[in-house]
């Protein structure tokens, strides 16, 4: 593990047994590496095992194989205290802004929970962090007696941004924390991500569809395709060459606001349906959608190797 990386993947598998001997495989064989202040962006399409991955990271499902390593240490080998002082260090931005807000607590009790869960401030310091936390996520203190009905949705994700910074995390999971909000309010949240990274020196691990979003976001930008890691790469070379068929029709599909560009511009259409997770058949497991098919893509499953300094792409062609 280089010095200024802060979590490393290795391997990462989550299968799920869903009955008569079927094993879904939502993350398969998944391995990344996120230095210190950076933010990897996780996309796909829905299913491919984004969310699944994250959650997995932080140790709310329990991993099948492999390693997740922060600061040098394994997540499934620590012992109870290594834990709770990860998961102080480790926090999550849920999708849904309404499901993740207690609705029978105000905003303060939200707020100080994880506070107090960690005994961090006295009673009359935790006031304060409460109201400096709303402060920086654009509230006021005055919302902090409030309740999570009485809020839009956009405060409300500002208000589970002010939960996840209560605790001086370093490594935040932000699980498509603006796929419930309107396109006016996405953008500001996605800001204030930012800045906030800027001020506090975050990691992000940033999960989303908005491919446009993930690329103002993101260092650098991992593809995910039925639980496997397709391409991964820094996000101008992602996005300036992408490698992987799958990444090229994704990314074909961006919207470009230049209607004559846009008119002029190729569309990749991927035809046939999205394969099953449940009980994958060897191969590469794009190869029913993918118009440069082999006979070895059938026969054996592609793995992550190095195309050019920085640019991992997981194809038979390459």
């Amino acid at each position: 593990m280089k010095p200024d990386t802060l979590v490393e993947v290795k391997n990462l598998k989550k299968y799920f047994n869903v009955g008569n001997d079927k094993i879904l495989k939502a993350v398969d064989d998944v391995s990344f590496s996120i230095k210190k202040g950076e933010t990897l962006g996780l996309v796909g399409e829905s299913g491919c095992g984004k969310t699944t991955c994250g959650r997995t990271i932080l140790g709310m499902y329990e991993a099948t194989g492999g390693q997740a390593i922060f600061e040098g240490k394994n997540i499934y080998e620590m012992n109870k205290s290594e834990k709770k002082a990860f998961r102080k260090n480790a926090q999550i931005i849920f999708q849904d802004p309404y499901a993740s807000l207690n609705p029978r607590m105000t905003v303060g009790d939200i707020i100080s929970e994880g506070m107090n869960n960690f005994k961090m401030y006295s009673e009359s310091d935790k006031q304060n962090r409460i109201y400096e936390l709303l402060r920086l996520v654009g509230l006021n203190k005055e919302h902090a007696g409030r309740f999570p009905h009485e809020f839009s949705g956009g405060q409300r994700q500002r208000i589970g941004i002010a939960r996840c910074l209560a605790i001086d995390p370093k490594f935040i999971v932000c699980d498509e924390p603006i796929s419930a909000l309107d396109v006016s309010i996405q953008a500001q949240i996605v800001n204030l991500l930012i800045t906030l990274q800027n001020e506090f020196d975050l990691t992000y691990l940033f999960i989303a569809h908005d491919l446009s979003m993930v690329k103002h976001i993101s260092d650098r930008v991992g593809v995910m395709y039925l639980g496997c890691m397709v391409e991964l790469a820094s996000s101008d070379e992602l996005y300036r060459n992408p490698q992987h068929p799958y990444t090229q029709a994704l990314l074909s599909a961006i919207p470009i606001p230049n209607p004559s560009y846009e008119r002029s511009k190729k569309r990749i259409a991927l035809e046939g349906e999205v394969p099953s997770p449940i009980n994958p058949e060897p191969g590469c497991r794009f190869r029913a959608r993918c118009k440069y098919v082999k006979p070895i893509c059938s026969k054996e499953n592609p793995y992550l190797k190095e195309i050019s300094s920085g640019h991992y792409a997981a194809c038979h062609l390459l």
